[in-house]
């Protein structure tokens, strides 16, 4: 706009005055693609103090069915030895069912929890859910909407067990489900780069017997006093390297990011979805615009997650969303979500006030 305008016309910031008017235009800032860094620097929660006090969970769904009847599979990971529980279910398992198999497989083995975190799933966010852990005192750490990173560590794991079971269906058929016990043996039983040792040896404070490893358990016998010290010892080791493994990560992740903060009342817009046959704030298909709004910043939750304030037709969202999915909206915008300034309207005022003041407006024609 600035090459095109320039032929013609010239005023003092008239640089600055044409990029105020791209900056403020809402259809501009709806359609255009942003090529910066992600917003939002990394914020990782805290480490935990003791085993299976915190833990993450995540379903892994739309797998083959099996004559058992099984066709998903529920993860549920420690947060601190990384020990995980892969437990086959059924899609359709009601709450009050899934709520019995935590019971019998988590809380009768580690106790209850102090925290779960988890993402959005409706059985996650179930009243009869929601109330068993209220009684029982746990809190629920739900992820932001569209922000599957906020459970990365669950999300990784995931990956690594949908390899494990691809492994497993190429070299022995079957069903998926008679293989998941070993899956979840070899998987316990594997080094972790994080913690320094494989998730058995952290959660007993031996390593696990197996196959190949059948005279290196039960060498030596540690009672007393001293099996308490080694496990605290190993517990205090185990932190620092998950502190060295979160810095690192940290250090990488930033990079690639940058800083942004929104203050209570800031009018920003929402990114949408871009998945392909995902229909999110009522928008599909490719020509659909990138963000949505403008939306009034109601409350800030947490460090780099914001509540909007979403209108009627939207109100089947949760209305909290990752700094990432927000941009912040420059054009000025009434009580009524009305733009009170339309860019042309700007541009015409400029030209209007420089021809009545006697600065000259320069008309030059290129040859």
């Amino acid at each position: 706009m600035y090459q095109d305008l320039r032929v013609l016309y010239w005023w003092p910031g008239m640089k600055k005055d044409i990029a105020e008017y791209v900056t403020k235009c809402l259809t501009c800032s709806k359609v255009k693609a942003e090529h910066q860094r992600s917003s939002g620097l990394l914020v990782q929660p805290e480490i935990p103090i003791w085993k299976w006090e915190n833990i993450s969970m995540d379903f892994i769904t739309k797998l083959p069915r099996t004559s058992s009847g099984h066709d998903s599979i529920w993860v549920i990971i420690d947060r601190l030895t990384k020990s995980a529980h892969f437990l086959p279910i059924r899609e359709k398992f009601p709450v009050r069912k899934l709520a019995r198999i935590y019971v019998n497989e988590i809380v009768s083995r580690h106790g209850v929890p102090l925290n779960i975190i988890s993402d959005r799933d409706a059985r996650f966010t179930a009243r009869f859910w929601e109330s068993l852990h209220e009684s029982f005192g746990t809190r629920l750490d739900l992820s932001t909407a569209y922000h599957p990173q906020t459970d990365g560590q669950t999300e990784r794991r995931i990956q690594t067990l949908e390899d494990m079971l691809r492994a497993c269906a190429i070299d022995f058929g079957g069903n998926w489900d008679n293989h998941l016990p070993l899956v979840e043996f070899s998987y316990n039983n594997s080094y972790h780069a994080s913690i320094g040792m494989a998730p058995f040896e952290d959660l007993y404070g031996s390593k696990c017997r197996s196959p190949i490893a059948w005279n290196e358990i039960g060498d030596t016998q540690i009672i007393g006093p001293e099996l308490i010290q080694e496990l605290t010892d190993k517990i205090h080791l185990i932190r620092d390297n998950l502190l060295a493994a979160q810095s690192l990560q940290k250090s990488y992740a930033d990079k690639r990011r940058k800083p942004l903060e929104f203050q209570v009342g800031d009018m920003v817009l929402l990114k949408v979805s871009p998945w392909k046959g995902v229909i999110r704030f009522g928008k599909k298909g490719k020509l659909a615009p990138r963000y949505v709004g403008p939306f009034k910043v109601l409350e800030i939750i947490g460090k780099v997650a914001y509540k909007l304030d979403l209108p009627q037709e939207l109100s089947n969202i949760h209305p909290t969303f990752h700094v990432s999915n927000l941009k912040k909206c420059l054009a000025r915008i009434d009580k009524s979500m009305n733009i009170i300034e339309k860019p042309v309207e700007i541009m015409d005022h400029h030209v209007k006030q420089l021809k009545r003041s006697r600065i000259p407006i320069l008309k030059v024609r290129w040859e």
